[in-house]
């Protein structure tokens, strides 16, 4: 489902597999404790890179899991449930005491891209993978957190625009052009080297990692609120 590796100060998450990581409550479970052990182990100058094998790096919430609740109104219970469990996700990785790269080598979709965009830098390749919100396409609604996450994260209104109320599906090229990505390169090698990269760059700088986290729930008020995100006034002179 999911594994963590660490190299030196870099904390490596992995979505296994072939498959389309579909975020069902056992992989939801499986993250959460995973991301709950790199927040526990970091130190100053730690980083985390979350990526995932195969074509897809998530295609979102598991929606055959909701539909075979086998009624419309278990499929509604079941969405909302998976929902609520991937919000803690979403907590951790804002709250998280470190710099954080998505390293995006196949399609991110619904909540995948939600995932990779709780990141501080994504990095995607060129040659394939989409970034897309089908929500409006499928008659789904958006949770408020979620919501909150693209209002903040992406700062272009047209952007958003496109993303939510087009469905539009986002390549590498147009997403770094529109400021979404950090940077896309042409294949798997050249974004995991690229993110490998940035983050032992990140963590030379080492940071003090819950000053670090403080500053990023304040740089999004309104995601942290949602969350139930305290914030918490560190005075530490490092001059």
């Amino acid at each position: 489902m999911c594994t963590l590796e660490k190299r030196g100060n870099l904390f490596i998450l992995t979505l296994t597999g072939e498959d389309r990581h579909l975020f069902n409550p056992d992989l939801i479970s499986s993250l959460l404790k995973l991301l709950s052990q790199v927040k526990a182990q970091a130190t100053c100058g730690s980083a985390l890179i979350t990526q995932a094998q195969g074509k897809f790096f998530s295609y979102g919430f598991d929606l055959d899991w909701a539909q075979a609740a086998g009624s419309e109104q278990g499929a509604v219970k079941r969405l909302q449930h998976m929902a609520d469990l991937f919000k803690p996700v979403i907590a951790t990785l804002l709250s998280i005491p470190m710099p954080t790269i998505a390293a995006i080598t196949g399609h991110a979709v619904a909540a995948g891209f939600t995932l990779a965009l709780s990141h501080d830098y994504l990095i995607m390749r060129k040659d394939r993978g989409i970034l897309w919100m089908p929500e409006v396409d499928i008659a789904l609604t958006l949770p408020d957190y979620i919501n909150a996450l693209f209002k903040e994260m992406i700062g272009d209104a047209s952007v958003r625009r496109d993303l939510l109320l087009r469905g539009l599906k986002m390549k590498g090229d147009e997403a770094e052009k529109r400021g979404v990505v950090k940077a896309a390169y042409d294949g798997e090698a050249e974004v995991r080297e690229a993110s490998v990269c940035l983050a032992e760059n990140l963590g030379k700088r080492k940071w003090h990692g819950e000053v670090y986290a403080e500053i990023r729930k304040g740089l999004y008020p309104q995601l942290s609120a949602i969350l139930g995100l305290s914030h918490k006034v560190y005075a530490i002179a490092r001059l």
